[in-house]
């Protein structure tokens, strides 16, 4: 479980078909084999490290799944990304409940700091307006929710700490919308069918 609160950027040092290396500091104070770390959003597992300071760098596997599901399949040597580390349950949380489970890619139309996003109606479905979202792995409020997609007000430390304040119109993000809003969609599902079904 994440907060949404960048860490740090780190910048993709390599990639092949089956693994992704990137350089980092700060998330790998501590770091263990097979600890979380959410690179942009997507959650993926650290398989192999080198913490030697100002040479930093770990590695993860990367499934056909994620590839497919996520906009790291895009990625190239010399990208930046988002970085964080898991929740502690002594830490604040200063974004909301993130799972580092991507639910879609979606495409800035506009840049910071009026950032909007164009996303899938599947995703859609689940925000509101001053609800949370997460783009990039950054947890973000929901300024407005459009026919096709989204708008947030991106503050200047957020777009100087983040891949925000590298990306312009037609780059592509990870989108994740609230858990909370998706288990609560699931719980209702068969009252709102059973209220539908009634004469």
């Amino acid at each position: 479980m994440f907060t949404g609160i960048v860490e740090e950027l780190g910048t993709v040092l390599g990639r092949t078909q089956t693994q992704l290396r990137l350089s980092a500091s700060t998330v790998l104070d501590g770091v263990r084999l097979g600890d979380s770390i959410a690179v942009s959003g997507c959650c993926l597992t650290v398989v192999a490290w080198d913490a030697t300071p100002g040479a930093s760098w770990w590695e993860a596997d990367v499934s056909d799944e994620t590839w497919a599901r996520t906009c790291l399949g895009s990625l190239e040597v010399g990208e930046v990304v988002n970085l964080e580390r898991p929740v502690r349950l002594d830490d604040r949380l200063g974004g909301h409940l993130v799972q580092g489970h991507v639910d879609g890619v979606g495409e800035i139309v506009v840049g910071v700091p009026d950032l909007q996003v164009r996303a899938p109606a599947s995703i859609l479905r689940y925000l509101v307006e001053k609800g949370s979202v997460t783009v990039d792995g950054i947890s973000l409020t929901v300024v407005d929710v459009l026919d096709d997609g989204f708008t947030v007000a991106v503050i200047p430390h957020t777009s100087a700490v983040t891949t925000l304040g590298h990306k312009g119109p037609g780059a592509e993000v990870n989108l994740e919308a609230d858990v909370i809003a998706k288990y609560t969609e699931r719980l209702l599902a068969p009252h709102l069918s059973a209220i539908e079904e009634t004469p």
